[in-house]
Parts: structure tokens; C-alpha cells; sequence
């Protein structure tokens, strides 16, 4: 039978058009944010050691919280959870904004807001990740989430770094903020509205409500436990993103900062190019289908992106920037969207919740590690060589996990079911 088209299959879903709206007016908000958050910090501090600050203290809380927010997220409506979570961002960025803009805006502050902020991500993380399978059906699972991924980066990475930019140019960091506030409101009316459809009324059987949050956190572990492809993913993402993700989140905007004497408009620039990446890869991804071979791909992709990393250390103007982020987002992206739906075609509704907790836990666990020793090692190595080295390392430890005994044994059975839910 003939694939309808994607725009006529979903657009008759109301709880899926207000997700879907919601989440990009928020992450077109967020991309914003990512400029102003880098910028303002080096403007506080000219040493890569304040912006390793804020990502430590965003990091942390998102880490100490996850377990509980998945449990939280497997116990009550996924969408409520999700309401609070964007109404607390909205008034922590609001905050932040009104300081920035009346020039009373401290390091300390800032760090304090940002782990407020990292604190509410712990709850909308797996509640966000787990909501999906609840309000399209198995065979739709697939395209939404590549239509997921042609907005996330045409508003993450490219619309909305480029929104920041010319804020940040022009009225400073705290507008950007303020925007990105904005756009938390909106997410949160658009959850709000979400709440007359049938589709989001749980029934008792999808709250899981057996037990403490002690055991129902054993009972997802103990599943991730009997599948490599779980464990073993979660376990290489954690590693590479220790070798990788500190250099690149806070390397990044001082090369363009400092080493090659950019402005904030030039950073919001690098940030769009990978969202001209993304967006690439998912329309790809969209109208050819996702691949048989999943896992295969999933770490090929993810291996490939990682080597990119290095892309920044060798850079000698912008625009090679930009052309290392393109790559390394168009790959990231491709992994992704076929890790999405891998997950939520095969976990159990009833345990996606946990099993996202823990797939966050463990992938992003040791990043307040990686941000940590970000400064000390470029103040050792430099700049560039970090992330040569970062992106070398990461790229091995990715890969590595491909290796473990089991990861490709059920790829077939895998691959057919995640292309049978995509509908191709």
C-alpha cells in the first residue's frame, strides 16, 4: 500500500500539533538562549573556566534528578509534568533577562538560575521523550519523530541561534533570555490545551503505580539490563560524551570568540550551519525511510559526528566552523532520529519513562566531569589540541560499543521493526 503523505497522516492528530507547535516555539527559544548563555558568560569571564561553571551547574541537578523524573514521568501524566516543568523555565529565564537587562546579572546568579533551569530539565526529559508513543499510533511513531528532527534543528541550531545572534548584537544577552522565557509560555499553553483530548487521559494501567520509586526504578534498570543494545548504548554515549562534549560546548564559542575574533552574530552563525545539517539529514531521513541495519547506522553516525568535533580544532576561520558543525550535526541527527524510534518502538510504554531516566542518566552522567576538566586541560594542551583530542577520543570510545558481544544480533529484527513503524 502506498505511504500517505506525512503532512496528511498527522495533521489530523490535534494533541500532535499542539506537541509539536509547543516544542518548536520552545526550542526556537532555546537556540536563542545558547548564544546569549555563551556570550554572557564571557563577558563576565574571558576564561573558558565560567562557561565550564554554568555547564556543571546546569548538568549536575539535570543528573542528581533524572531517576526521579523518570519515575515521576512513568507515574503521572506525562503532559503535566511537562506543563510545570516550562512554566518553572519561563520564570527562571524571565528572571535572568530582567537582571541581564538592568546590568545586575553576576556570575553567581547566572549559575544558580541555570541549575534551577537543569533541575526542571531532569522531569521534562523523560516525560517528553516518553509522551510520543501515547499520542501517535505505532506505525506513525517513525515519521513524527524525523518531523520532530527537521524542527528541532531549523529552530535549535539555525532560526534560533540566528534570533540570539542579532539580540545579543543588538539589545544584549538579557532580550534573548527574555525570548526564550516567551517561548516556555507558549509550550506550556499549548501542554495546557493538550488536556481536553482522550488521547492524554491515562488509564490506570499506563500509571504505573506498583510499589515504591525505589523499586520501580530496579524494575527499568533490571530491563535495561537484559538488553546490550540498551546498556551498551547507554554506556559508549556516556564515555564519548565525557571525551567530547565538555571541549565542545565550551571551546566552541571561545574559538569563535577568541581565537579567531568573532562576534556574538558569527557564533549564532556556527550554531545555524548545524542546524542547516539537521535539517538536511531529517527531510533525508523523512522521505527515504529509516534503514534496515539500525544500530549499525545509529553508531556509524553518532562514530562519524564525533570525528567532526576534532573539525574545530583545526579551524582557521568561521566559516570552517560553521562547515565542522554542519557535519557533525547532520550526522548526530541521522543517529538520533533512528535511536528515538528504536526506543520507543521496542521499550514498553509502562517503562519508557524509567528507561529514558536512565538512558540520560548514563549518557550524560559524567558531563559536569567533561565541563570540569574542559578548562584545566586547554589551559594545558590549548584550545585547539582539546578538541582535536576530544574529538578523536570520542569518536574511538563511540565505536567501541558496536564491538560488545550482542549489540548486532538482533539489528535485523531490530531495523524491521523500527521501518515498519515508520510507516515505509
Amino acid at each position: 500500500m502506498r505511504r500517505r503523505p506525512l503532512a496528511m497522516s498527522l495533521s489530523g492528530n490535534r494533541d500532535f500539533r499542539l506537541l509539536f507547535l509547543g516544542r518548536s516555539v520552545s526550542l526556537l527559544g532555546d537556540g536563542a538562549f545558547l548564544v546569549a548563555l555563551a556570550w554572557e558568560a564571557y563577558t563576565l569571564s574571558n576564561a573558558p573556566t565560567a562557561l565550564s561553571l554554568i555547564g556543571v551547574a546546569m548538568t549536575v541537578p539535570t543528573i542528581s534528578l533524572l531517576l526521579f523524573g523518570g519515575v515521576v514521568s512513568d507515574r503521572y501524566e506525562r503532559r503535566t509534568v511537562m506543563l510545570l516543568a516550562d512554566a518553572l523555565r519561563a520564570v527562571l529565564l524571565l528572571l535572568a533577562g530582567s537582571l541581564a537587562l538592568a546590568g545586575s546579572l553576576g556570575l553567581w546568579q547566572l549559575i544558580v538560575i541555570v541549575a534551577c533551569y537543569g533541575a526542571a530539565q531532569a522531569f521534562f526529559d523523560p516525560a517528553s521523550d516518553a509522551i510520543l508513543p501515547e499520542i501517535v499510533t505505532p506505525e506513525e511513531l517513525g515519521r513524527a519523530n524525523a518531523l520532530e528532527q527537521v524542527a528541532r534543528p531549523m529552530t535549535l541550531r539555525l532560526l534560533g541561534p540566528a534570533i540570539g545572534g542579532v539580540l545579543v548584537g543588538t539589545l544584549g544577552s538579557g532580550a534573548a533570555f527574555m525570548a526564550d522565557g516567551a517561548s516556555f509560555i507558549v509550550s506550556a499553553a499549548t501542554l495546557w490545551l493538550m488536556a481536553s483530548s482522550p488521547a492524554l487521559r491515562r488509564t490506570a494501567a499506563a500509571v504505573a503505580d506498583g510499589g515504591t520509586a525505589v523499586r520501580q526504578v530496579l524494575e527499568g534498570w533490571a530491563y535495561v539490563r537484559r538488553h546490550v543494545w540498551l546498556w551498551g548504548t547507554f554506556a559508549s554515549a556516556g564515555i564519548a560524551y565525557l571525551l567530547f562534549m565538555g571541549p565542545a560546548e565550551v571551546l566552541l564559542p571561545f574559538m569563535v570568540k577568541h581565537e579567531l575574533h568573532g562576534n556574538g552574530f558569527q557564533l549564532g552563525l556556527v550554531f545555524g550551519a548545524g542546524g542547516l545539517g539537521s535539517v538536511a539529514c531529517a527531510v533525508t531521513i523523512m522521505r527515504g525511510g529509516l534503514p534496515d541495519s539500525s544500530v549499525s547506522f545509529i553508531y556509524m553516525s553518532w562514530t562519524l559526528a564525533t570525528l567532526a568535533v576534532a573539525g574545530y580544532g583545526v579551524a582557521s576561520a568561521v566559516w570552517q566552523l560553521m562547515l565542522a558543525s554542519l557535519a557533525f550535526n547532520l550526522l548526530e541527527t541521522g543517529g538520533t532520529i533512528v535511536w528515538a524510534t528504536l526506543k520507543q518502538r521496542l521499550v514498553p510504554g509502562g517503562l519508557l519513562g524509567r528507561v529514558s531516566s536512565l538512558d540520560w542518566l548514563i549518557s550524560i552522567g559524567l558531563l559536569p566531569v567533561s565541563f570540569a576538566l574542559t578548562a584545566p586541560v586547554s589551559s594545558i594542551l590549548g584550545v585547539r589540541t582539546t578538541l582535536v583530542a576530544a574529538g578523536l577520543a570520542g569518536a574511538m570510545a563511540t565505536l567501541g560499543g558496536l564491538a560488545l558481544p550482542g549489540m548486532r544480533a538482533t539489528e535485523h529484527t531490530a531495523g524491521a521493526q523500527v521501518s515498519a513503524g515508520a510507516g515505509v
